[in-house]
């Protein structure tokens, strides 16, 4: 299937077009800039919903849910799925996508999973491309589902109009130790599995991190939603606060808040430092000399880093 008749069946909403244009994506084809460019026009109308937590929060369960919810609306629904293991394979994924078989099924709903490949973020790098093909393609809502990498999740804002942050109860202290990062970019707090008996108390613990925030008083203040995916209960009213989020942030004309993207910016910059800045500092002489000096013993490995990054820090004040 040549570029041109991809993009012409994605348009239509034709699922084998699709599904052939997110794996000319995952697999990083030559083809898939020209099929990018060609429905990057046709983008910007689907609500892009990001839902992370932890590993047994059931973010599967709830999503299965929400599909249900918006199809009952008559909206067509995507979901990108992101598997920590090859899809060839099956994974962790793919009793999530036995339990959604009867949602593949329906014309209106298209689920796609795909493997990390070291993807940062807890997302595939490939994932946003995919989220774009699926707007394309004229889904009204798109979630993605992240592998639960903790900390790394925060790169799902990046691509979501808004985020669910899945918690369960049982976590105690742990939520107190949730890194800031991750609390930041969530729009909505969820406590899924809240017939559980200690489920309040998670609220609690919740309520409590969010009072010592400090948000403006423009700001969106994110709600907790208590839900039990298994049954549905909680999910509609889940459902009217996803909504509220998305109206908010249109009559601001604005797609992220200045939280969120003071994260984003410094998950960026993190990335550009590992990625580009890192090994310009270690594939240098002044590095090896670095070393030496440390495994002699006349430098200590903290004055060794000063060295490398000082005429860096002299450079970046000179900017300031």
């Amino acid at each position: 299937m040549k570029a041109e008749q991809i993009v012409e069946g994605v348009v239509k909403g034709d699922k084998r077009a699709i599904a052939r244009a997110i794996s000319l994506i995952e697999d990083g084809a030559p083809e898939a800039s020209e099929v990018l460019s060609a429905l990057e026009p046709l983008t910007g109308r689907a609500h892009v919903i990001g839902v992370t937590g932890a590993t047994g929060a059931g973010k599967s369960t709830l999503i299965h849910k929400l599909v249900q919810a918006y199809r009952r609306r008559g909206l067509r629904v995507g979901v990108v799925a992101v598997d920590p293991t090859s899809p060839f394979t099956g994974g962790a994924f793919l009793g999530d996508r036995v339990r959604m078989q009867d949602l593949a099924l329906d014309e209106g709903v298209f689920i796609r999973s795909m493997a990390t490949r070291g993807g940062l973020g807890g997302i595939s790098d490939a994932t946003g491309g995919a989220v774009k093909v699926l707007d394309a393609a004229g889904f009204d809502v798109i979630l993605v589902e992240t592998v639960g990498a903790g900390q790394l999740d925060v790169a799902v804002a990046g691509i979501s109009h808004t985020v669910l942050l899945v918690l369960a109860p049982g976590l105690g202290d742990e939520i107190q130790a949730i890194k800031a990062g991750i609390m930041e970019i969530a729009d909505i707090f969820v406590v899924n599995k809240a017939d559980r008996p200690n489920a309040d108390q998670t609220v609690m613990d919740l309520m409590s991190v969010l009072e010592v925030s400090t948000y403006n008083p423009s700001d969106w203040r994110p709600p907790i939603v208590k839900t039990v995916a298994l049954t549905g209960e909680g999910v509609e009213e889940l459902v009217e606060q996803i909504e509220r989020h998305r109206a908010f942030m249109a009559e601001r004309g604005i797609r992220f808040s200045e939280r969120k993207v003071r994260v984003l910016l410094l998950e960026a910059l993190r990335r550009a430092v590992v990625g580009e800045v890192l090994p310009m500092l270690t594939n240098s002489a002044k590095f090896d000399a670095a070393v030496q000096l440390v495994a002699r013993g006349q430098l200590s490995v903290e004055a060794g880093a000063d060295l490398l990054l000082s005429p860096l820090k002299q450079a970046l004040r000179g900017v300031a």
